[in-house]
């Protein structure tokens, strides 16, 4: 039993201006479609059915809202990418993304869900460009973890984090996967600092676990 599972459904909205509560603290979750952003929140929240999953790109069309208690938001954010729709569903999206990061004052830290085989495609690199332009912490987390064996797996990480530096802003970056659960504690750590919880250092589990393997 973690804080997170008192996630529970609380609106779904087009864009920004139907979103009534601008008080308190969220944190976001993006990524591009079919990236396993709902999969992450249900893991995150320990709920099959908090967030909807679908084998179809494009699935969450609105931006949808989870209260944690009166004060604390998680924020399910549209897809991006190569969902098949219609080009203009696709900017629409994309603009909702774009005021979202810009003008939602609330926002605490944004999650941007990649798949850890393609990280930072170009419109995963301009969203995070955007959330560093806007002061907005970024917790890059690398999705589907366990398609690679544990050496890959770190070799990605490692050089997704020297790629992040680019950015030259607040980008922290790990591995996670909903099957296997890596990386959940990081998440957690994260977002209870984002969502001023706890002041707890986020640990790179997977850092300490091969320090504590390797002979002195």
């Amino acid at each position: 039993m973690t804080y997170y599972t008192k996630a529970k459904f609380l609106t779904s909205a087009p864009d920004i201006q139907h979103l009534d509560q601008s008080s308190g603290v969220e944190v976001a979750f993006a990524g591009r479609s079919n990236a396993g952003k709902s999969s992450a929140l249900n893991t995150l929240t320990r709920q099959k059915n908090l967030a909807r999953t679908s084998k179809t790109p494009g699935r969450t069309q609105l931006i949808n809202v989870f209260e944690l208690d009166d004060d604390r938001r998680l924020v399910d954010l549209p897809g991006y990418g190569f969902a098949k729709v219609p080009l203009a569903m696709k900017l629409k999206w994309q603009k909702a993304l774009g005021e979202y990061l810009q003008k939602r004052e609330c926002i605490a830290g944004l999650v941007v869900l990649m798949d850890i085989r393609h990280p930072f495609k170009d419109l995963d690199q301009d969203l995070i460009q955007w959330a560093v332009n806007a002061d907005i912490p970024v917790l890059a987390l690398l999705t589907k973890a366990d398609k690679l064996k544990s050496g890959k797996r770190k070799a990605q990480v490692l050089m997704a984090r020297e790629a992040a530096l680019a950015f030259c802003g607040d980008v922290t970056v790990h591995a996670f996967s909903s099957l296997k659960r890596i990386g959940v504690n990081e998440l957690e750590r994260k977002l209870d600092q984002w969502l001023q919880l706890v002041a707890t250092p986020v640990i790179d589990d997977e850092a300490v676990s091969a320090d504590l393997s390797t002979p002195k």
